[in-house]
């Protein structure tokens, strides 16, 4: 199974697994799930991290490196993810969220979220 991971159960995978519920340990550790980052989370962490936000304090270069050799794989975003946010519905505000959703709906994967309002979207969102 094909997981894309949202921003923040990506930083908490790679630098705070135990704040991870059991059953997404569980998917992540499956050896049969393969594990996806969008750029879109680099993205984000790197514009927060440049405004100063302490809960994405970080150097997404870094964290895409050790993200790689992990076994992860990067998707990039590209314009079909971009043209298919006009299709969502108006539930989530924030662009990295709504970018995810669509990637996850134009390429097939599971959007593992921990983001209640990401979990109401009609694409394959998982909530954990």
């Amino acid at each position: 199974m094909k997981l894309l991971l949202d921003t923040h159960v990506l930083l908490w995978a790679a630098w705070q697994p135990d704040r991870l519920p059991a059953a997404a340990r569980t998917l992540l550790e499956n050896p049969e799930n393969e594990l996806i980052f969008s750029s879109a989370s680099l993205w984000e962490i790197a514009i927060k991290c440049g405004l100063g936000r302490s809960d994405f304090q970080l150097d997404s270069r870094l964290l895409r490196r050790g993200l790689l050799d992990n076994g992860y794989r990067e998707l990039p975003i590209s314009s079909q993810h971009v043209v298919a946010i006009d299709g969502l519905p108006p539930i989530h505000k924030d662009p990295f969220d709504r970018l995810l959703v669509a990637q996850s709906m134009v390429e097939g994967m599971i959007l593992l979220t921990a983001d209640p309002l990401v979990a109401q979207y009609p694409a394959p969102v998982r909530m954990v």
